[in-house]
């Protein structure tokens, strides 16, 4: 398993307000927007998100880590006995991801760029 990309992930309560403000601040474009969450980025591939919610976990995790191969962490983070807090999921935006509970607490989401999930009416 390698990692392929790190993203702090801040949990906001405005989102458009911290939108303005971070990608002002920072020279940053948005990269991505899901309505409950928005990347941040510039060219050389750095990257900072923020979000309100998240969509389809029971919380919102501290930071993003993509990775080449998202089974091969999970079965890592079990065998190391860490909570998993979110399971192993195909979210329909073409994420297969997963959270794990670190030992300080924090929430690791640990995910992979896959397929979206398509329509079955399309």
């Amino acid at each position: 398993m390698r990692v392929d990309r790190v993203v702090p992930n801040l949990t906001v309560t405005h989102l458009r307000q911290a939108v303005a403000e971070h990608s002002e601040a920072l020279d940053l474009r948005i990269l991505m927007d899901h309505g409950w969450i928005v990347t941040l980025g510039d060219e050389d591939g750095h990257q900072l998100s923020l979000m309100t919610r998240d969509a389809s976990a029971p919380v919102n995790p501290d930071v993003s880590v993509f990775v080449d191969d998202v089974r091969a962490a999970l079965a890592r983070a079990e065998a190391l006995g860490l909570e998993i807090v979110h399971p192993l999921t195909e979210e329909p935006w073409g994420v297969t991801r997963f959270f794990y509970r670190a030992s300080d607490g924090r929430v690791i989401n640990v995910g992979m760029h896959t397929e979206p999930r398509r329509s079955p009416l399309r």
